[in-house]
């Protein structure tokens, strides 16, 4: 064992990845999602990647060449075990990969698991049609199933060390809102643009030691003013758009460490503030509260989106709210999709998924009401306990009227 708090067994990961693909009939695993490559190397891989994992033994992971040298040098795995493909003769990632799996083989026809399906989230990495075609040809006689349900039964529940460096990314997602509320506030908001914001933020959180802004929607999202009420928003890329006086401002920072997410929204009113704005901003705080205070083992989507429609309906302000609470998450790549595939619409969330202590999940709420020119988010990665739920950003909920 040891005492390092974010340590992963990733050679114990391997070792029950190959447990589950010989309990279904599975002689190598072709792994081609970033999730994938996330939850098995300890490494980033954003250039086109796979990974191939035997019966027996080893990984073996291949990237784009120009960065398997990197790679290889952050993850686990050695510099034998993480290799660069290449548009050469023989070196192509076709030729590579096969010419692998066929030596694990030894000459036999076997079954090869791939990961295929479909997803919302751009950067997947399911197994193209063209790949799917070409590994059959250079592959003949070998079966190829979809198998990504291993991946994914298999990290559901976190371990410790992935639970404490999404806890690490939370504290450096509060550091990017410490420094934003410090260049806003006694009218400071008056300099700056959404992008500038941006920055700001970014800053504050590489001081205190995130690698990367990680999100797919444009890094640190900033809205403000008519752009914080687009239904259904979730995606706000900072703009030159100036703040104004008399206007919302939402600030949804991503951090990164070692691989684990930190996702945190915090919301303002910038001075002055109407009675009308300040009823829109405790009906979200309010509901947020709720939510937070309702998650917890037994609970589904399903139940706890009822639930929370039911308190926007007796407040009277369900008409502003986008009717879903969450989405999934896990180490990097790992996005979007609660569970596993196993509900009624195919790669999608399972509504009536039952949530289990040590899963986690984003808590994601959005208000908008376009017609005054107002929304809010709320995002923050959580810990399902025993008897509830564990926030990884600890900033103080509320919607602050900045003067």
């Amino acid at each position: 064992m040891t005492n390092d708090p974010y340590f992963i067994d990733f050679p114990g990961r391997i070792k029950a990845i190959q447990r589950e693909m010989a309990a279904d009939g599975i002689d190598v695993y072709l792994g081609s999602r970033l999730r994938t490559l996330s939850w098995t190397t300890d490494a980033f891989f954003p250039w086109r990647s796979y990974i191939v994992i035997p019966a027996e033994g080893l990984p073996t992971a291949f990237t784009f060449v120009i960065d398997a040298a990197r790679a290889a040098d952050e993850s686990w795995l050695d510099t034998d075990h993480v290799l660069g493909f290449a548009p050469m003769g023989g070196q192509d990632q076709i030729f590579a990969i096969s010419g692998l799996i066929l030596n694990h083989l030894k000459g036999k026809k076997g079954v090869v698991g791939v990961e295929a399906g479909m997803s919302n989230y751009l950067p997947e990495g399911n197994l193209t049609h063209y790949e799917y075609q070409a590994f059959e040809t250079a592959l003949p006689g070998i079966k190829l199933v979809n198998a990504l349900d291993i991946i994914d039964r298999l990290s559901l529940i976190k371990d410790e060390g992935t639970i404490n460096r999404f806890r690490k990314a939370g504290q450096m997602a509060d550091a990017g809102h410490v420094a934003v509320y410090n260049a806003i506030k006694n009218g400071g908001f008056k300099k700056y643009t959404e992008t500038e914001i941006a920055g700001i933020a970014a800053m504050g959180m590489r001081e205190a030691g995130s690698v990367w802004e990680w999100s797919f929607t444009g890094g640190n999202e900033i809205a403000s003013g008519y752009r914080t009420g687009f239904m259904g928003g979730a995606c706000t890329p900072p703009t030159d758009r100036k703040l104004q006086p008399g206007e919302p401002l939402m600030v949804d920072l991503h951090s990164t460490f070692k691989l684990g997410l930190g996702d945190h929204t915090h919301n303002y009113l910038l001075a002055p503030a109407t009675d009308r704005q300040k009823w829109h901003a405790k009906n979200f705080v309010d509901l947020v509260a709720l939510v937070l205070k309702t998650y917890g083992p037994g609970v589904s989507p399903s139940s706890l989106a009822d639930k929370m429609m039911i308190f926007c309906e007796e407040r009277g302000f369900a008409e502003y709210m986008v009717p879903g609470f969450e989405h999934g998450i896990g180490m990097l790549g790992d996005e979007w999709r609660i569970g596993r595939n196993d509900g009624p619409f195919p790669y999608w969330t399972n509504p009536d998924h039952i949530y289990e202590p040590s899963e986690m999940l984003i808590c994601a709420l959005q208000y908008a009401c376009p017609d005054e020119n107002i929304g809010f988010r709320y995002e923050n990665a959580i810990l399902i306990t025993k008897d509830g739920c564990e926030t990884m950003s600890k900033y103080p909920l509320a919607v602050e009227v900045v003067e």
